[in-house]
């Protein structure tokens, strides 16, 4: 059974950073590509990056050069480095590994509020 535990959110003012920890279990992790999303308050959760198994990584273009996604894969863990955070920024993160062919699974997510 996949879980999903992320952490390291909090309260941050704008121009600040975070970093953002998400511990995978329960699949090979070293052979997945994994992705991190944001739900910003009374929207949907969307995309924003992923780290591939070869450590590549794609983001969104509102992130881009603020984000920066790594994997641990002796840790089965996957970081999330945001900075120059934004109050657009708020909202709830969330991680989870591309397991194609499967319903996505996902964890509670970490918060991250920006004040301005």
């Amino acid at each position: 059974q996949v879980q999903l535990v992320e952490s390291g959110g909090g309260v941050v003012q704008a121009g600040g950073s975070l970093r953002l920890s998400c511990v995978v279990s329960g699949i090979f992790f070293d052979s997945h590509t994994l992705a991190w999303y944001h739900q910003a308050p009374g929207y949907q959760r969307e995309w924003i990056g992923n780290i591939q198994t070869d450590s590549l990584t794609h983001y969104v273009d509102s992130v881009k050069g603020r984000f920066f996604i790594s994997r641990d894969n002796a840790k089965s863990t996957v970081y999330l480095q945001m900075n120059n955070l934004k109050p657009e920024d708020a909202g709830i993160y969330y991680c989870r590994p591309i397991l194609p062919g499967k319903d996505p699974v996902w964890g509670r997510g970490s918060q991250v509020a920006v004040s301005s």
